[in-house]
């Protein structure tokens, strides 16, 4: 029997085309997302794998003004911080770099990880808990995809302090911090990563060996 839905080249073209535009973005547009389209990128999310069907990850929506300014005093602390670990002449540059959308982005997302879900019974995790984080990031990277043909950008905001990121969101102890997300129209694209165009570090083909 047929597969019902048999690809074609021309479908994985456009594929590829998503997975070289995909960027991480940190300049946004601060113009609201349609309602519509959020609903179609939370269905997307729906569509994502996990080991054994366990869904360990909870998306949150940050609407309040206070907790997004939280966020953002923690970035500037902890972006400081890892600032002072390079030399002088990158320690410049990498200043110079703007490592994160929480003013501008009109959407944010704390990401988190149930390290104890009801769902999967186990299946998948006794010797790698680990897989439940797996599972959200491949969530995430759904988002991240289906963000970008609604022509929107993901920037991962991870120069973050996950202990006070759980205390401003007041999560269950189970609950692990995995990724706070800005979601927005980029004010530009191109198919170069950002780190790649300011000469920081191009990227490199991904090591992959018979063995």
């Amino acid at each position: 029997m047929q597969d019902p839905r048999h690809f074609s080249p021309n479908d994985a073209e456009v594929l590829h085309d998503v997975l070289r535009w995909r960027r991480d973005v940190r300049h946004f547009k601060p113009d609201p997302i349609p309602a519509q389209v959020m609903t179609r990128l939370r269905a997307a999310v729906d569509l994502a794998p996990s080991v054994g069907n366990a869904r360990p990850w909870k998306f949150l929506s940050v609407r309040n003004p206070a907790r997004r300014a939280a966020v953002a005093a923690t970035f500037e602390k902890e972006n400081s911080r890892a600032a002072k670990a390079y030399n002088n002449a990158d320690r410049d540059e990498y200043i110079a770099l703007k490592l994160a959308g929480l003013r501008d982005a009109p959407e944010h997302i704390a990401v988190f990880t149930d390290t104890d879900p009801v769902e999967g019974r186990g299946l998948g995790r006794q010797t790698m808990p680990e897989m439940l984080a797996y599972s959200t990031v491949t969530a995430i990277h759904t988002l991240w995809l289906a963000a970008r043909v609604e022509n929107l950008g993901v920037g991962w905001v991870s120069i973050l302090d996950p202990k006070k990121i759980t205390q401003i969101f007041e999560v269950p102890e189970h609950w692990r911090f995995t990724a706070y997300l800005c979601l927005g129209q980029p004010q530009f694209t191109d198919d170069t990563p950002l780190l790649h165009r300011t000469g920081w570090q191009e990227n490199t083909p991904t090591p992959w060996a018979e063995v």
